[in-house]
């Protein structure tokens, strides 16, 4: 038994690593299924329906298609980078999904691959390093469609990432630290319950974070990268088989982990619907199993939201694209940090207790040992 518990011990972190590179697999597989089912519920048309029941099985399919394709670099384009550059955008997308907390332990523990006490920090950090894949495919490809999807996108990741920032900080105010457990269980209250969630008491910094998250995945009205009738296809023009299929993978792995992220940060993360009411009187496992169900419900919405905004609003023009991120989205995300930390110095105030009557009793009761020899 012994020797069970101490293999467990070693091989307990890559199993569950394993099980979460399949899962964002298999979930970016699902996300491209759900987007073609509810562009076409929304075109008034039935969308796959061949491959599998009910058209499920079509975008594996599209992966082994993808698998033969040819794999073609240009001429006159850097091959390294071109190679790089969709690797790099996989990997990073896929790292940030080990620090998202999917529950509490029965332990009272966050249960993840990583819980580090600055992770929405190191979030915020990995995601930043995408842009690079992007600006990467489209200089190493050495065409002009694909260098203009690039440079667009760098312009408009760090247009959109300051005001995100913004916005995470508002959160980091009210929690009082940067760790994502620590954020979620902020948001646990037994009597306010869902109103406790960020969602509710910071509403500008929830609208402004997921107008944010929407424009760094790249996807419509913000998907100006790729913009089909500008750029042919934009900064992955030049790119075939896998390597395309690895930048059509980095961006629905994106959108689930913006869609983690938001539920993270503003809707309670794993928590139920006023959990602390109640969670004493639930098994600690069978608590944990609801949490995960919870989490996967909250995130699977934000997710369908992204699809439903991508088919009904139409692009941006570049110049909407910059205005909406510098000139209002930044402007709003600063005054909402001014106003939460306001509040929440208001708050630390009255509920803090005075502690003038506990120095002056301490300065009443000390009795100075020389004060008591008294001369003859």
């Amino acid at each position: 038994m012994d020797i069970v518990v101490s293999v467990w011990e070693v091989l307990d972190l890559p199993i569950v690593i394993f099980l979460l590179l399949n899962l964002f697999l298999v979930t970016a597989a699902l996300l491209v299924y759900a987007e073609r089912k509810v562009s076409a519920f929304i075109q008034e048309r039935n969308g796959p329906n061949r491959v599998g029941p009910g058209g499920l099985f079509q975008s594996f399919a599209d992966v082994f298609k993808l698998m033969f394709k040819e794999n073609i670099v240009p001429a006159q384009g850097n091959e390294f980078v071109h190679s790089l550059a969709p690797v790099l955008m996989v990997v990073i997308a896929m790292s940030t999904g080990a620090l998202i907390p999917w529950a509490r332990t029965p332990a009272g523990n966050p249960l993840a691959v990583a819980d580090i006490g600055v992770g929405l920090l190191v979030v915020l950090a990995m995601t930043s390093v995408s842009v690079y894949g992007v600006t990467l495919a489209g200089w190493s490809s050495n065409s002009k469609y694909a260098l203009l999807g690039g440079l667009r996108s760098s312009a408009q990741m760090i247009s959109y990432e300051l005001a995100m920032g913004a916005a995470a900080l508002s959160v980091v105010l009210y929690a009082g630290s940067l760790s994502l457990f620590d954020i979620v269980e902020s948001q646990n209250h037994p009597v306010a319950g869902v109103f406790a969630w960020n969602w509710f008491r910071n509403p500008v910094g929830f609208v402004v974070f997921a107008v944010c998250a929407l424009a760094e995945t790249n996807r419509a009205p913000f998907d100006l990268p790729e913009a089909e009738q500008e750029l042919v296809a934009g900064y992955h023009t030049e790119y075939s088989g896998m390597k395309f299929g690895m930048f059509f993978l980095a961006e629905y792995v994106n959108l689930w982990v913006a869609s983690l992220l938001i539920a993270t940060l503003f809707l309670g993360g794993y928590l139920l619907p006023w959990e602390a009411a109640y969670a004493g009187a639930i098994p600690a496992v069978v608590l944990t199993m609801l949490q995960v169900v919870a989490f996967l419900v909250k995130v699977s919405f934000i997710a369908f939201c992204f699809i439903w905004i991508r088919w009904t609003l139409p692009r941006f023009k570049y110049n909407q694209l910059m205005n909406l991120g510098w000139k209002k989205l930044l402007p709003i995300a600063i005054a909402n940090i001014v106003v939460v930390a306001f509040l929440v110095a208001a708050y630390q105030l009255i509920a803090a207790p005075d502690p003038a009557p506990a120095l002056i009793l301490e300065t009443e009761t000390y009795v100075d040992p020389g004060a008591l020899d008294v001369a003859p």
